[in-house]
Parts: structure tokens; C-alpha cells; sequence
């Protein structure tokens, strides 16, 4: 038999944050975000589920290749562009449109033969200092990319936020200012909102939004969950309680004795671990559901097992269900307790974990 451990991917969630992305976007086109195989919830799936989407936005020409073969039709923007000079074939056969934020990226357009017009991005680093061209650079690229016969000349431009998540923060305003800026002389589409941007700089909007965690149902911003903003969680793991073990007052629990009973009580075992995904960092006091009720981790998460607080669980009985996140128990807090974000869990699956869908 398998192990117990299980992704239920609900599918009609992720439809119906799409339909609240639309709500909130106005008259903006929405690229949906999919890469890191669908933010960890499988990439074709996704892809499906979010088929009114106007385009998808990957990080990847191997992701463009996947949602093609699956038969999605829909623009795709491979947010990473080329990495060399032989990737402009396949984005010319796949129908990619790719975005270009380093001067390399254009010598290998201009040294291309084929003729067909490639569509693409023009990346502007307004402030992240991560990928994009610096303002004074950006006027020189596009003009460069606008004398190269084997570029569409209908040239999008795009920047990423760095702390977008944090409402009213000064370094947001000075990217949106500093792109505008750049952005004001030069027609084409923009794109510069990610998730957190949507909720908080609505004059940040441009003529697409680029939306990742939320279709998710997932935010980033602190103490905050999908949730409080009108979206679902589209994943819950869960597993099983595999023992339950009565531990006397004073004896340790797992590796490294990072924690002791305080009283005689019973530990339970749960048949997850970080081999599973779920994080190691997680401390002691890491909520989960047993029968749907809180209990919590005590002790070092290991990679195959975690152990589990369940005094006020008397009528736990081996083979009860765990839900370590989902709908009841958002990914948010989980994250929060390991010191990292909701978006690295979901991505964090591992191949045995099995996948299962749920229409609601």
C-alpha cells in the first residue's frame, strides 16, 4: 500500500480565484502564473482549471513545452525569456513570447536568421535589482529591439515588485514611480502587479496583472491568510495517525530531545515528514487537525514521521485523518510557524505524495 500522505487538489477553487482576480483587476487582462509546476498543485491541472485566463506566465521554455503538449492555446510568457541563443526555435515553434532583461538576450535576436516576428517583454529593474534593464538603459534596449526585424514591434513592458506585500510601503512607490517614469513615453502594453500588488496598489494595475499565490488562494502578506481577501485554498495534505504511544512525564520526544513531556500523556505519530515536504524547520507548537480538531507537533519533524500533542484527543484512535493544511487550517499559519512563506510548501511536494482532485 501507498503511504497515507495526500495532496487534494480542489479544483473548483482555483476557479473561483480566478473569477475573484477578475473582480478585482478592472479592465486589466490577467496572466495567470504557473510555474514551479502550478505553485506545487501540477502544472496541466492548473492549466485546465484556469482556461479563461487571457495568458499564462511560466518561468520556463520546458513549462511552455508541457502546456503545449497538454493542448492549452493560450499566450504564454516565459518570464525567465531565453537562457541561449538556441532557445529562439523552439519559442518560435511552441508560439512563446519571451521577456528580455539583459543586453545578451539581444545579441542573440539580432544574430538570428528567422524571419518571424518573436513577441516580447521588455523587463525594467524599477527597484528589485534582481532581472531588467536600469532606467538608464531601458530607452537604448527597446530601440535596439525595435530595429531587429525578427521582433514584434508591438514590445510589452514589465517590472517585479520587491515588497509589494507590504501595504504602503515607500520602496513599492518609488518602483511604480520609477517605472511610470520610464513607461510614460513608450507605448505598449505593462504589466507590473503580482499577487500582492493586486490587493495593495491598485494604481499599479497596467493593462495586465500577473497574479501567482492568489489563484492559489494563498498571501503572502503577513499575519494575513487567501482567505481574508475572498479566495480559496486550492490545496489540503493530509495523512494519518500510524501510532500512539503513552510517554512518561520527563522523557524526551525525537531527534535531538528538543522537547519533553510535561506529564504522563500520549504522543501520536502522523506518517509525514520532510521526505513528504513538509518542513523540517516546523517547530513545536506547529498546528494540525486530528479529526478535524487542533492538536500540535511536538518535537523534531524527521523525514518520514512528525509527533503530535494529543492530550484533550482522548478518542484518537490509530487511522484517524491529519490534515496539516488546507481550507480548515491555513498554509499561511503553517508557514509561519517554519519561518518561510505558503508558496514554498505547496512547491515543496515531493514525488511520494499522491495527488488527488476534488471538483468542489
Amino acid at each position: 500500500m501507498s503511504r497515507a500522505t495526500c495532496a487534494t487538489i480542489h479544483l473548483g477553487a482555483l476557479r473561483d480565484n480566478l473569477r475573484r482576480l477578475r473582480e478585482l483587476a478592472g479592465d486589466a487582462r490577467i496572466m495567470a502564473v504557473v510555474k514551479a509546476d502550478g505553485y506545487g498543485h501540477g502544472l496541466e491541472r492548473v492549466a485546465r482549471m484556469l482556461a479563461e485566463a487571457d495568458a499564462f506566465g511560466v518561468a520556463c521554455i520546458a513549462d511552455g513545452q508541457r502546456l503545449r503538449a497538454a493542448g492549452i492555446r493560450q499566450r504564454i510568457v516565459v518570464l525567465s525569456g531565453i537562457d541561449e541563443a538556441a532557445d529562439i526555435g523552439e519559442m518560435h515553434r511552441l508560439g512563446l513570447e519571451s521577456t528580455i532583461h539583459h543586453a545578451s538576450q539581444i545579441d542573440w535576436l539580432a544574430a538570428d536568421r528567422n524571419p518571424r516576428p518573436l513577441k516580447v517583454w521588455l523587463k525594467i529593474d524599477s527597484g528589485m535589482h534582481r532581472l531588467g534593464f536600469a532606467a538608464a538603459d531601458v530607452a537604448g534596449a527597446r530601440a535596439r529591439l525595435r530595429t531587429l526585424p525578427n521582433v514584434d514591434r508591438d514590445i510589452g513592458l514589465m517590472t517585479h515588485f520587491a515588497n509589494s506585500d507590504v501595504i504602503g510601503d515607500a520602496q513599492t512607490m518609488a518602483q511604480i514611480e520609477c517605472f511610470q517614469r520610464i513607461a510614460s513615453d513608450m507605448p505598449g502594453a505593462q504589466t507590473l502587479s503580482n499577487s500582492a500588488a493586486v490587493l495593495g496598489w491598485p494604481q499599479a494595475r497596467g493593462q495586465w496583472i500577473r497574479p501567482g499565490g492568489l489563484l492559489y488562494g494563498i498571501s503572502v502578506a503577513t499575519g494575513t491568510s487567501g482567505a481574508d481577501f475572498g479566495f480559496r485554498p486550492a490545496m489540503t495534505l493530509s495523512s494519518k495517525l500510524v501510532a500512539i504511544n503513552r510517554i512518561a512525564k520527563g522523557e524526551p520526544i525525537g531527534y535531538a530531545a528538543t522537547w519533553t513531556c510535561p506529564e504522563d500523556m500520549d504522543i501520536g505519530v502522523v506518517q509525514i515528514g520532510y521526505g513528504d515536504g513538509y518542513p523540517r524547520s516546523a517547530a513545536s507548537g506547529t498546528p494540525l487537525l486530528v479529526n478535524g480538531r487542533r492538536a500540535a507537533i511536538v518535537g523534531r519533524v524527521s523525514m518520514d514521521l512528525i509527533t503530535v500533542d494529543l492530550r484533550g484527543h482522548d478518542d484518537a484512535r490509530v487511522g484517524d485523518p491529519v490534515i496539516l493544511w488546507g481550507p480548515q487550517l491555513p498554509v499561511e499559519e503553517i508557514a509561519a510557524h517554519a519561518g518561510t512563506i505558503g508558496y514554498e510548501l505547496t512547491c515543496g511536494m515531493t514525488r511520494r505524495v499522491r495527488f488527488l482532485e476534488d471538483m468542489d
